[in-house]
């Protein structure tokens, strides 16, 4: 009995222990399943009935289905072998077609494939390097649906927007992301120009993407895909070519209605002008008398006279902080602005002024309207004009008074190849007179050299200083001298 007594505490403990271990969890888990169970049942009711994400996929789904039929996949064969795929946009039922100039680059043969399958030959209406924008055309077809534009929408920074095309070749995908920044500058496929501000999105763009339509949350274009940041370097680098990172950039929508406009109707792209030259970014810089603006903007240096900014009564020393209520923090924005404008165009400038020597109280902001110019050849190129047209021709050239006097030429080069030789005087671009190297290089960009179009030059041989008869020369720019390293 004893023994009992003393066996019989430790047999209870043992049960407790038991239960503890084995029972009372099993419990516990069984009825926590039961209540998650209970949680899943009424989730899945509520799911089924309807949610806000269920509003935001059928929106989704719906922007999809009024953007990709507007949308076109386009394969091009480049002169000398080799190709290259793109992404572009139906413009209008006339059977205009928008992409980037980049993608039609030295194109022989241009496809362009519809979103119901059909593959159809698209002609270069003309394009625009200092933008990459270029308008193709097709024969008009029933079931071409111009995407819907929105080049007055107020786009703002967070807004989510879709962006379209054929990433790696995988035709007709959207990717969806947001307004990650306005007023980017990322630079031009072809190492000149710069003139867009930029919209960045941290949307998905690869490869393929470029020339697609970037649409906003009403499936209405507001850019057009053009470039990537990569980490080629600690601050990036805009490119058409690597993998999405998170950082893509679009070309707005308004930007590209000024040129494909004008190179419907025209065939070239007149831009704006101001007038004025710049001495540095300004931030805190003395102005003057000695008194400081603090903030961004640019430092006015020379005033062309009689020139559109003269006129609207700016001068040396003044301080240009936005243009159309849009902030310029730099050169590279100013000029994104005024050269998306087109001439004649009516502008609001806002300027900070000394005050210094005319009665304006110190650290005035004034406002003027300026009437644009249209951008001289001298200001697409540069100073040196003769720089650009070697790396484009590979013709030592220079102005004199019969012309502009080709002084030495690569082998090898386009010019070379045309059959362009040292000794003769280039006069005609196309049916454009040409008198310096100025107007030359800027001939060359209007009329589509530099993706790619054959341009007649009329030339002459200079003997004794006197030209000889005209002759007629027909040249492109060659693949491989082009994409030289």
């Amino acid at each position: 009995m004893r023994k009992f007594v003393a066996i019989g505490p430790a047999l209870i403990a043992l049960l407790v222990g038991v239960l503890a271990v084995f029972v009372v969890p099993e419990v516990f888990k069984r009825g926590l399943a039961a209540r998650t169970a209970r949680s899943i049942e009424q989730a899945n009711e509520i799911l089924d009935d309807g949610t806000v994400l269920d509003q935001i996929s059928r929106a989704t789904r719906k922007i999809a289905e009024a953007v990709e039929p507007s949308v076109v996949h386009i394969d091009v064969e480049q002169e000398g072998g080799g190709g290259s795929q793109g992404s572009g946009w139906v413009y209008s039922d006339q059977g205009y077609i928008t992409t980037n100039a980049h993608v039609v680059r030295n194109a022989r043969t241009i496809r362009v494939q519809f979103h119901d399958g059909e593959v159809v030959s698209a002609t270069l209406v003309g394009g625009d390097p200092l933008t990459d924008v270029a308008v193709l055309r097709v024969k008009p077809r029933p079931g071409l649906f111009p995407a819907r534009r929105a080049p007055d929408a107020n786009l703002q920074q967070g807004e989510k927007v879709f962006a379209f095309g054929s990433p790696f070749g995988f035709k007709f995908s959207m990717s969806e992301g947001i307004v990650s920044a306005l007023g980017r500058v990322a630079g031009p496929a072809f190492e000149i120009g710069g003139f867009s501000n930029f919209i960045q999105t941290d949307a998905a763009v690869n490869p393929g993407n470029s020339g697609g339509p970037l649409v906003d949350s009403r499936g209405r274009v507001v850019g057009m895909n053009v470039a990537i940041a990569t980490a080629k370097s600690e601050r990036g680098t805009a490119t058409s070519e690597g993998q999405s990172a998170g950082i893509s950039f679009a070309i707005p929508v308004a930007t590209v209605e000024f040129v494909v406009d004008q190179l419907i109707t025209t065939g070239r792209v007149g831009r704006g002008f101001l007038g004025i030259s710049f001495d540095r970014q300004t931030d805190g810089v003395p102005i003057n008398d000695g008194t400081r603006y603090r903030g961004t903007g640019l430092l006015v240096g020379d005033v062309n006279r009689a020139g559109p900014a003269d006129l609207a009564g700016l001068r040396r020393g003044d301080v240009i902080t936005s243009i159309n209520g849009q902030s310029v923090r730099d050169f590279l924005a100013l000029r994104g602005i005024i050269g998306s404008s087109k001439p004649g165009e009516h502008v609001s400038v806002k300027y900070w002024r000394s005050g210094a020597g005319d009665g304006t109280a110190s650290g005035t902001f004034l406002e003027s309207t300026v009437i644009l110019g249209e951008m001289p050849p001298d200001a697409l190129v540069g100073t040196r004009p003769e720089i650009f047209l070697f790396t484009q021709t590979g013709a030592q050239l220079q102005d004199t008074p019969a012309g502009v006097f080709v002084g030495g030429v690569v082998g090898g080069s386009p010019f070379d190849i045309a059959g362009i030789d040292r000794g003769m005087v280039i006069t005609r671009v196309g049916e454009k007179a040409v008198t310096s190297s100025s107007m030359l290089a800027s001939e060359l960009i209007d009329q589509g050299w530099l993706i790619g179009k054959e341009i007649r030059f009329g030339v002459a041989k200079l003997r004794g200083g006197k030209l000889g008869p005209i002759e007629l020369v027909d040249a492109k720019q060659q693949a491989s001298w082009n994409d030289r390293p």
